[in-house]
């Protein structure tokens, strides 16, 4: 099942990428780029939704 959701990126002062969601609580991820950081927020998403189902 595939679920749309908003995931917010910024680029912190140290230089990296921090992914979180107001939909999805626990969703926490970072990465060297926004590329490597949206991958990894998905991950982590697919990860928490199938934790709750």
């Amino acid at each position: 099942m595939e679920r749309l959701l908003n995931i917010h990126i910024e680029k912190l002062p140290e230089g990296v990428y921090l992914a979180t969601s107001d939909e999805l609580q626990g969703l926490v991820a970072q990465g060297r780029t926004f590329a490597e950081t949206l991958e990894i927020a998905r991950d982590v998403a697919r990860k928490l939704l199938e934790a709750i189902s």
